[in-house]
């Protein structure tokens, strides 16, 4: 169930989510993630992108970086699902601007 709690940014990680979506595959990835609307194996996205396990490992570190997604791991597997409340408070705190 998605929370109601009001997200504040940082300075910081409002640069830092700045930086993860200026990057296609990033975006890519989190449009991904939305539309799964629950955890996501790396495998699937990884099956819907043409670059390396290195490269894909490098894009979710930066958006989990970013505050955008959360990770769980299970042994060497793992799932990823979009933080929609950091996201929304990213674009609330830019349409301000």
């Amino acid at each position: 169930m998605p929370s109601t709690k009001h997200i504040s940014l940082t300075e910081r990680q409002h640069a830092l989510i700045a930086r993860a979506l200026a990057d296609p595959r990033r975006y890519e990835i989190l449009e991904k993630l939305g539309r799964a609307n629950t955890f996501c194996p790396c495998g699937d996205i990884k099956s819907c992108m043409p670059i390396s396990a290195a490269t894909l490992s490098h894009h979710m570190k930066e958006l989990e970086n970013a505050g955008l997604i959360d990770v769980q791991r299970e042994g060497k597997f793992a799932n990823y699902t979009l933080r929609r409340d950091v996201l929304k408070a990213y674009l609330e705190r830019l349409a301000q601007i």
